[in-house]
């Protein structure tokens, strides 16, 4: 022993002060918060996350402890189960609600609502705050880089959320391995090798008759490292030899971990088979953790008889329950190496009986242990698919319905399980891997297999926004396997003309649209209800969607049991119909979960979808970050359709709050991408964003152009989505230019459509295009009563705003400036509230025409957000903040911060005073009318 050392005290960590403080502080704050161990394998970040659960055992804490393993990280939820599972058991105040979350992801109960990763990061937050009433709560996870990607993003957003609570999170994860714990923006600690001080005493203190060249060549290849302190001693003969060469375990440049594994290597190898095959049995099944639950429930196979590998310190013994327990990570995975591929599989195979009673761990072992096409393990495989997509889980879907592909007995079974593979590729966004999985079929025969026209299509759509190269094919496939007439046929036909569908819609053109309703219409019955819904209302919703209302509004309930992409399809009819609000509280459910482990396609439509109904509600700081969102993960995906229709609800947006030159650049950048591709959807849609902020400057001979570029007067072009949702658009530039006629005649013409009874917004703008233009002040005063007393005006701010300005205009000159006050004040009010500054300005201007200045109060009440007023309103009629989060989509929590900054803006201090402050305003808007 070297004469500078000095032993530590009985139990007491070498070294690591600066860490030890850090963890000190750490644990006994006393406010929650989370922190991250980084370093690599073995230098010591297990010790570290020991001595912080020991300190806060001895402050009175109650400490819970998961690890991540390697064999699970496929397992959607597996960590997380780790985690909350000795919590649920003692949660009997847990509400309803969120036990029906953890009953859903964990797989407790069929058919439950796929929750999203802030669904369930609230249920988890929760849970973790009733468990903490008694005691303060710390939970410990180990290796968390091998934690599945789900329970990372929960771990990530509850580790966000915990300041202020009797909870903290300590977690460690490995350098050397990527890990999606990189991505969850917690606090970082870097946990770098020991001093060369701090290594001398470890390694004195542990092995104190180390002949001086060894203790030098142990110091010199463990670099820090403590495990290797304390592993590589044993590996020379007796541990005291004077002569061994210098280079036994490779040059300095060979990482210290590979160092180790040959050192675990050499004593693996000298077990006896039983023991060896008992430590791979635990080591494929993620045993030896500090949890004996697996993924859902599943109990981690028990090692047995294993006393010879513990003597050869490779295992250790649970003091608490007697189980063996791997000694370090570095041996699990070691022990997975050294056996044979033969050895492996005899040992999935064990466990897959093991597991029989679990669907989805069985399926991972039998995926593992089968080589032989086997048609039982592969219909196996199919269920665990279908169950983990309707969890969130669509890129574990497809590995498992790969490897059922591979072990198909016939050639039918094979090509349909890749087919349905890369359906779910498809719209996982992987869409290389989509096309990859199609062209593996060796039975597609010499021609283009329908899988792999599908494929190929949905890729080139998304990714280029190519629909003609690939237009013939789909529609021949379509045709070859409706004259083929095999029943086998019937799902890949659904599938094809659900794209032809999409298809169809982006390309806005009416001979595509006639093509596809016709060959639709040649396959009889295997064309659902739902399939026609979505082709009447993506089409022409002028000419069929009336009859399609009812259906859309009753498929709300059945959004949880559908996949991810269906759930999109009917939000798209939804949208068309202007009943989306029904849809966003499970699309906003899901929608994180599918971007992030599922289907991420869907996701990014989804956030569309969200999108276009915050704009509609007047929710748009809302809809701008939705929007963002979108476009950068449409970006980072390489789907470069959905990019630019997020760019063109984006120019939508600048063009409603009078962000002109923002709006005129996403435009023009969206119609420049669009226009050569025949992509009609995108440049209607970049016609709308044009005519919107041309009539925000009041170039009305501009924003005429954009809207007749769309639709004529007087008309309703066929399979135009964007003519009747631009009908105030192309009025009031006809109006302002002198074109009363063709005014006149457009809105007569959405009368004789019957759009009123299409959707509660068309109807809005339909009776406010009549008053508009009414060639009497008795009709104008009907069709607007018609319009603003409509049930659903008030879910339309920014239309009915407008409506109302436009007829306070009128009023002012034809009945005189006290009548129009009332109208000019709220339209005012409104456009102040949603942020939209061109027409605000215009409304204030017409409202200073009347002689009138808005007072304080109004100004103050203006002040409110769209969002912030319904929610003023909400409270002061007297609902609680969960009640106002209900109807409005949103967490108490959220209700609550919007409430503190609503109080200064209206000049109280309390909830009581609200009402009156509300009504103050009211008082003053109606005497300035008067």
């Amino acid at each position: 022993m070297s004469a500078t050392t000095t032993s530590p005290a009985p139990g007491a960590m070498i070294g690591r002060a600066d860490e030890q403080q850090r963890l000190a502080e750490f644990v006994t704050a006393g406010r929650g918060r989370a922190l991250v161990l980084r370093g690599e394998t073995g230098v010591g970040k297990t010790a570290l996350l020991d001595h912080a659960a020991g300190l806060a055992l001895g402050a009175g804490q109650r400490v819970i402890r998961a690890t991540g393993i390697e064999a699970e990280a496929g397992l959607p939820y597996a960590g997380l189960h780790q985690l909350v599972h000795p919590l649920l058991a003692d949660a009997d105040r847990l509400d309803d609600g969120s036990r029906a979350v953890f009953d859903a992801v964990f797989g407790y109960t069929e058919g439950g609502k796929p929750p999203s990763v802030m669904a369930l990061g609230i249920a988890v937050l929760a849970l973790l705050s009733q468990a903490a009433g008694p005691q303060p709560l710390l939970l410990v996870l180990d290796d968390g880089q091998w934690l599945d990607d789900a329970s990372t993003d929960v771990c990530g957003f509850v580790g966000r959320r915990l300041a202020g609570s009797p909870v903290t999170l300590l977690a460690a994860v490995r350098t050397d391995v990527e890990s999606r714990f990189d991505a969850t923006a917690l606090p970082e600690f870097p946990v770098r090798p020991l001093t060369e001080q701090d290594a001398a005493v470890l390694l004195d203190h542990r092995h104190p008759q180390l002949g001086s060249q060894i203790r030098r060549l142990v110091l010199e290849q463990a670099q820090g490292n403590p495990l290797a302190l304390l592993e590589l001693p044993a590996h020379f003969a007796g541990g005291t030899g004077e002569d061994m060469p210098e280079d036994l375990f490779g040059q300095h440049t060979v990482p210290v971990p590979r160092r180790l594994q040959h050192l675990y290597g050499t004593r693996i190898s000298a077990l006896s088979p039983q023991v060896r095959a008992e430590l791979l049995m635990g080591a494929l099944d993620g045993a030896g953790g500090r949890s004996g639950q697996g993924a859902s429930g599943g109990a981690r196979y028990r090692m047995r008889d294993a006393d010879e590998a513990v003597s050869a310190g490779l295992l250790d013994v649970e003091p608490g329950t007697g189980d063996f327990t791997f000694r370090h990570p570095l041996v699990r995975s070691t022990v997975v190496q050294m056996a044979t591929p033969n050895q492996r599989r005899a040992a999935h195979q064990a466990l897959a009986q093991v597991h029989r009673e679990h669907l989805e761990r069985r399926a991972t072992h039998l995926a593992a242990a089968t080589v032989d096409p086997d048609e039982d393990v592969a219909d196996i495989l199919e269920a665990a698919a279908e169950s983990v997509t309707r969890r969130g889980g669509a890129l574990a879907a497809v590995s498992w319905l790969t490897r059922a592909a591979e072990l198909s007995q016939t050639h039918a079974g094979r090509s349909r399980r890749l087919a349905d593979a890369a359906f779910i590729a498809g719209h996982a966004a992987q869409l290389g891997q989509a096309h990859r999985l199609v062209l593996a079929d060796p039975y597609a025969g010499p021609t283009e297999s329908p899988a792999a026209v599908l494929a190929s299509a949905y890729q080139a759509l998304y990714q280029n926004g190519d629909y003609r190269s690939t237009w013939r094919q789909v529609t021949a496939a379509i045709e070859a396997l409706r004259d083929g007439g095999a029943p086998e046929s019937r799902e890949m036909l659904v599938r094809l003309s659900d794209l032809l569908l999409c298809m169809s819609q982006y390309a806005g053109d009416a001979p595509a649209w006639e093509r596809t309703i016709e060959l639709l219409d040649s396959l009889g019955d295997v064309i659902s209800e739902r399939t026609w819904t979505f082709c009447h209302t993506w089409s022409d919703v002028v000419r069929y969607g009336a009859a399609c209302g009812a259906r859309v509004e009753q498929a709300t309930g059945d959004l949880p049991d559908l996949e991810p992409w269906e759930v999109t399809r009917l939000g798209v009819a939804a949208y068309h119909l202007d009943v989306l609000s029904q849809y966003r509280p499970h699309l906003q459910r899901v929608v994180d979960r599918e971007l992030q482990t599922g289907a991420a396609a869907s996701g990014i439509v989804m956030l569309h979808l969200i999108m276009l109904d915050q704009l509609a509600v007047g929710e748009w700081d809302e809809a701008e970050r939705r929007g963002r969102r979108a476009l950068d993960l449409a970006v980072e995906h390489g789907l470069e359709l959905f990019a630019m229709q997020s760019r063109g609800y984006l120019a939508h947006l600048a063009a409603l709050r009078g962000q002109v030159s923002r709006a005129r650049d996403l435009q023009a950048e969206v119609d420049a991408w669009a226009r050569p591709r025949g992509l009609g959807f995108l440049t209607q849609l970049a016609d709308a964003g044009g005519a919107l902020a041309a009539l925000n400057t009041g170039d009305y001979e501009t924003a005429y152009l954009y809207a007749v570029g769309v639709t004529a007067p007087g008309t309703f072009q066929p399979f135009a989505y964007q003519a009747p949702r631009m009908l105030l658009d192309l009025v009031e530039a006809a109006r302002h230019t002198g074109r009363a006629e063709q005014a006149r005649q457009h809105a007569l013409a959405a009368r004789d459509a019957g759009l009123p009874q299409v959707s509660p917004r068309l109807a809005l703008l339909t009776y406010g295009a009549l008053a508009m233009t009414a060639d009497g002040e008795q009709e104008a005063d009907e069709m607007f009563a018609r319009a603003e007393t409509h049930p659903d005006a008030a879910r339309f701010p920014f239309d009915l705003a407008r409506v109302r300005l436009a007829h306070g205009i009128r009023v002012r000159h034809v009945k005189g400036r006290v009548a129009a006050r009332q109208l000019l004040v709220q339209a005012a009010e409104a456009f102040d509230r949603l942020g939209a500054e061109a027409w605000a300005q215009r409304a204030h201007l017409e409202l200073r025409a009347t002689g009138s200045t808005p007072r304080a109060s109004i100004l103050n009440l203006a002040s409110l957000t769209w969002q912030e007023r319904r929610i003023a309103d909400l409270a002061a009629s007297g609902l609680t903040n969960k009640e106002i989060g209900k109807r409005m989509h949103l967490s108490p929590r959220t209700v609550s911060s919007h409430l503190y900054r609503i109080f200064p803006k209206l000049g109280i201090t309390t909830r009581a005073a609200l009402r009156d402050a509300l009504s103050r305003s009211e008082e003053d808007s109606d005497k300035l009318a008067s």
